[in-house]
């Protein structure tokens, strides 16, 4: 894989703020594959609503994340059209699939009870 768009130092430097913490940088190795609903998250992540609301924030706010609205209920998905896409997804892809925290987030994974 290639880096195709070059970004500035700046928006390097806000990727890397962002994703240094490890739950965002979960959050986001998850949501390369698809989209996930806060209640689960919530499960996933054995976290409050709140603190779960928080870290997505702070991923919508650097563009990093959709959040799709059906109801009362959040959706979040990857933005791919967001400058840092590229430079996202090859960070990404260095989380190895079978790191024990991966799988252990992975296997809380349940179907979305707030539809």
């Amino acid at each position: 894989m290639t880096v195709d768009s070059k970004i500035g130092v700046a928006a390097m430097t806000r990727c890397l703020k962002t994703l240094s913490d490890q739950t965002r940088l979960m959050m986001m190795k998850i949501f390369l594959e698809k989209e996930y609903c806060v209640c689960q998250l919530v499960d996933m992540f054995e976290m409050s609503q709140p603190a779960i609301s928080q870290h997505l924030r702070k991923l919508k706010n650097a563009g990093f994340v959709n959040e799709d609205r059906r109801g009362q209920w959040r959706y979040y998905s990857i933005n791919k059209s967001c400058p840092e896409f590229d430079t996202l997804q090859l960070l990404l892809h260095q989380i190895d699939q079978e790191d024990e925290l991966l799988k252990h987030i992975k296997q809380k994974e349940t179907q979305a009870s707030c539809q």
